[in-house]
Formats: C-alpha cells, sequence, structure tokens
C-alpha cells in the first residue's frame, strides 16, 4: 500500500511488470492469460502546483471477438492523470467533473496492482472484435435448424 498523497509530492517513482494471470478481474475477459502489462507511476506537479499521480501502462492483450469468439488482439496503451486530494481539501464539483484528471480520495492507500487493473479494465473496448470475421459456424454442416428437435417433438 501506497500513501498516494506523500508519493505524489515527494515526486516518487515505481515501475513494474505484471502478470496477466494475477490479474484476476481482468483474466476473465482474456482468451489467454500469458503476457504481462508493464507500469510505470510517477509524482508529478499540475499547471496549478497540485500533486499528481501519472500513470503509464503498456502491453498487449488477447481479447475475445465477440463476432467469432476466437482471440483478438488488443495493444494496450494509457496515460492517465491521478490527484490525490490532501487530508484538509475537499474536491470542487468543477475538479470532479474534469475527465482528464481522476480525484483520489484524502487518505486513501493505494494498492498499485488494483490500481493499474483498474485502469486497464477502464480502458478495454466494450465488444472487442475483428476489423473482418465470420460468425462461429457450426460443426456440424447438416445445415439443421436449432429449433428443429423442438418441433419434432411437438408433433407428437
Amino acid at each position: 500500500m501506497l500513501d498516494a498523497y506523500r508519493f505524489a509530492r515527494e515526486a516518487g517513482c515505481l515501475k513494474g511488470r505484471l502478470a496477466l494471470a494475477k490479474l484476476r478481474r481482468l483474466a476473465d475477459m482474456l482468451a489467454q492469460t500469458e503476457g504481462w502489462v508493464d507500469y510505470r507511476l510517477s509524482g508529478v506537479v499540475g499547471i496549478q502546483g497540485q500533486a499528481r499521480l501519472r500513470l503509464q501502462v503498456t502491453g498487449r492483450l488477447q481479447l475475445v471477438c465477440q463476432r467469432c469468439l476466437d482471440a483478438v488482439a488488443h495493444d494496450l496503451v494509457i496515460d492517465r492523470l491521478l490527484e490525490p486530494a490532501s487530508e484538509d481539501s475537499t474536491p470542487t464539483q468543477e475538479e470532479m467533473e474534469d475527465d482528464s484528471v481522476d480525484i483520489l480520495p484524502p487518505g486513501s492507500a493505494l494498492a498499485v496492482d488494483a490500481l493499474v487493473e483498474d485502469e486497464v479494465l477502464l480502458s478495454l473496448p466494450i465488444a472487442p472484435r475483428h476489423a473482418e470475421c465470420a460468425l462461429p459456424v457450426a460443426a456440424d454442416s447438416g445445415q439443421t435448424h436449432p429449433f428443429a428437435a423442438l418441433a419434432a417433438l411437438k408433433h407428437h
């Protein structure tokens, strides 16, 4: 756990690599869990002197294509700014609505692995798919209608 506000104010820097298989919430959405994501978390100073965290994540994921159900490669490039609020400050409504920076609540202890996984999940496409692919083909090429068996029962 990391004190986000202190880490940002002291311009700390962390680099690492996380195995995809260890990111449990993400693993459910992947066609393959081999591989990793690389991250860099650094403290930076904002335009108005506020302490911020910059999170950069890169990697290549194999997502499940929603059309053909095969693996589809997804290049991951994330560059987010996070602003940890200090104990004595309360973010304004305008700051909360600013999409360029995410506000972290005051006194929040930051789990870096969970933060990286959260940002990866938020960056994924809603329905990943290949640019062009066909629908899955049934193993039986008899071209029977899926409800043919039910129709046959209806006539008995």
